[in-house]
């Protein structure tokens, strides 16, 4: 076979490849609802009679997406337990107070919506890795990073401030941090600014940090290529289990910092169509 044969076979292939139907992934963010906790403040326990309810109407609004397949920030490896604790829920049987982290989206959000579904089971495709933003402290351009850290805390602690006061609902918090404005500002702290940073060092990085090859000219490139590293390797447990379920309708269920850098790679992957959340958390 010549080689322009060859080649027309491959892009006829890749062609009706790209052209076959794509699966949906929706990729809903949260920030992480045991974390927002605090101790002696009953609006921040999502455990509440109040904010039980107002957790199930956002879990209604997302369940209307009618899933195949839902995907959370848990570790393979855990899948047997998951499994385990899935099959109490769907049986009503899931003792909640025998659970470490009973106010996790997991268990509050996840697992609603994949009993709604009819799901046998909720997937793990988290990954180990990532660090802390905070290792990040100095070098040229350093002011450039810590201004926009800022003004970003500034922004979750008004919100947090309306949540703790009974003024703010979990549903009304978790629907604004799924607006394109609120995790593209995480998006680009995370994975852009950063890049900014030239000539520094990371300071008490942690064990998940190999710091072999760092190169402290590119430092702020650095620590982007360590939070990207962890996303491709959630967007890969996703995109194995999905070829392996055949699941034609993803929800993944999330931290909302991994949003922005989940559906960029999603979105340039012609093999699937990533669903505005809006479509399904409008008002």
């Amino acid at each position: 076979m010549s080689r322009a044969l060859i080649l027309l076979s491959l892009l006829f292939a890749f062609t009706t490849r790209a052209q076959s139907p794509k699966a949906k992934i929706l990729i809903v963010g949260f920030d992480h609802l045991s974390q927002v906790y605090k101790e002696g403040n009953p609006h921040s326990d999502v455990l509440t009679e109040e904010n039980q309810k107002s957790i199930n109407e956002f879990a209604e609004l997302i369940s209307r997406f009618s899933p195949d397949m839902i995907g959370v920030e848990e570790l393979p490896k855990e899948q047997d337990r998951m499994d385990s604790l899935f099959a109490l829920y769907n049986k009503n049987k899931l003792d909640y107070k025998k659970l470490e982290y009973p106010r996790r989206e997991i268990y509050q959000v996840a697992f609603r919506v994949g009993k709604t579904a009819g799901l046998e089971e909720i997937t793990c495709v988290n990954s180990r890795g990532g660090t802390s933003q905070s290792i990040l402290d100095n070098g040229e351009n350093i002011d450039i990073y810590e201004n926009e850290t800022k003004e970003l805390h500034k922004l979750v602690g008004s919100l947090y401030g309306k949540l703790y006061t009974g003024k703010l609902s979990f549903k009304d918090y978790l629907i604004f941090l799924n607006q394109p404005e609120a995790y593209k500002k995480l998006y680009r702290l995370k994975y852009l600014t950063p890049a900014r940073v030239r000539n520094g060092t990371f300071t008490n990085p942690d064990e998940m940090v190999d710091t072999t090859f760092i190169e402290p000219e590119y430092i702020g490139a650095e620590l982007i290529s360590i939070f990207r590293n962890r996303d491709y390797k959630i967007y890969s447990n996703i995109v194995v289990n999905q070829m392996k379920k055949d699941a034609k309708r993803i929800l993944i269920i999330v931290g909302v910092g991994h949003v922005g850098s989940l559906k960029s790679m999603f979105g340039e992957d012609y093999e699937y169509e990533v669903i505005d959340a809006n479509t399904y958390l409008k008002k």
